[in-house]
């Protein structure tokens, strides 16, 4: 099971849910996602706008991956469970957020070995490809990522 996840911004990120819905590596994947506020139709993907605490770590800890926009809650989430992530950032240019925190976020985790994050304008099956066969670095939590953020945020 993949789970996507874009968090509660009340700005929409459709970009994402239309490159998981045009997935060809994803076919044969059950997909369950956390819209948000993001207004999305898909008979491909479990659309679920809203998810208690309880119910989103279950999702985290069945998915097999996460793909996810650049927010720390999900991706330390993720992190701490151990998973496979592909970043997709929210971006400032198509209205997603109002800077690209996200972007340099992710960023620095995907330095650091933690996780995949997707270039925007590139092939979004190729960075799937990649993710699958992705050995991620296990995630201990350090003070050196509380760093990081606090660079960052």
């Amino acid at each position: 099971m993949v789970f996507v996840s874009v968090g509660t911004q009340k700005q929409q990120f459709k970009r994402i849910f239309d490159m998981v819905e045009n997935s060809k590596v994803l076919l044969d994947d059950d997909i369950v996602a956390q819209t948000g506020n993001t207004k999305f139709c898909s008979n491909r993907i479990k659309m679920i706008e809203s998810i208690d605490t309880n119910k989103f770590n279950e999702y985290i800890q069945k998915a097999d991956f996460v793909i996810c926009h650049g927010g720390v809650g999900t991706i330390f989430n993720a992190l701490e469970n151990n998973k496979k992530i592909l970043v997709v950032p929210r971006l400032e240019k198509y209205k997603e957020h109002v800077n690209d925190h996200q972007l340099e976020v992710a960023s620095e985790l995907e330095k650091e070995g933690y996780l995949i994050m997707y270039k925007d304008g590139e092939n979004f099956d190729k960075y799937v490809k990649q993710l699958k066969e992705f050995k991620p670095k296990r995630y201990i939590q350090e003070e050196k990522f509380l760093n990081i953020l606090r660079k960052e945020i």
